[in-house]
């Protein structure tokens, strides 16, 4: 937690309970959580915390670096604190989203391709994302 802190103090950001509160959610799960399921988890020792500053803990959050934002097109944003690049799986059943990791890092930073899409297209390619879309274990049986 002692990073969250410097990154915060570094970009001249103030260091609150409520953002370290919605840090330590995030760095503590793998479910790719919502703003409205973190608000959920935080309410129980945060009764006074409102959902619109978890939205914009989760902003200023994305916005330094620590987290990163994934749009699976459930109609929500998801956030994960693991920012390398990775892909991810998307249940489209139960709506979970899970890390799929090492599936797909090769595709993410291959400079080939990314320079090959920047060529094709004229854009400068700043980041990428992969999902892969199906039906978990669970929900499969």
């Amino acid at each position: 937690m002692q990073n969250i802190e410097e990154t915060l103090r570094e970009k001249k950001i103030k260091v609150t309970p409520q953002r370290m509160a919605v840090y330590a959610i995030l760095k503590g799960t793998k479910s790719h959580p919502n703003v409205e399921m973190i608000y959920q988890q935080l309410k129980p020792d945060y009764p006074a915390m409102s959902l619109a500053t978890v939205y914009k803990t989760v902003d200023v959050l994305k916005k330094v670096g620590l987290v990163q934002e994934l749009n699976v097109g459930d109609g929500g944003l998801r956030y994960d604190s693991t920012t390398i690049p990775h892909s991810h799986v998307y249940c489209e059943k139960c709506s979970k989203v899970e890390d799929a990791n090492g599936f797909s890092l090769d595709i993410l930073e291959d400079k080939q391709l990314l320079e090959k899409v920047n060529k094709q297209t004229g854009y400068e390619i700043t980041s990428t994302q992969l999902y892969f879309y199906g039906i978990c274990p669970q929900c499969n049986n």
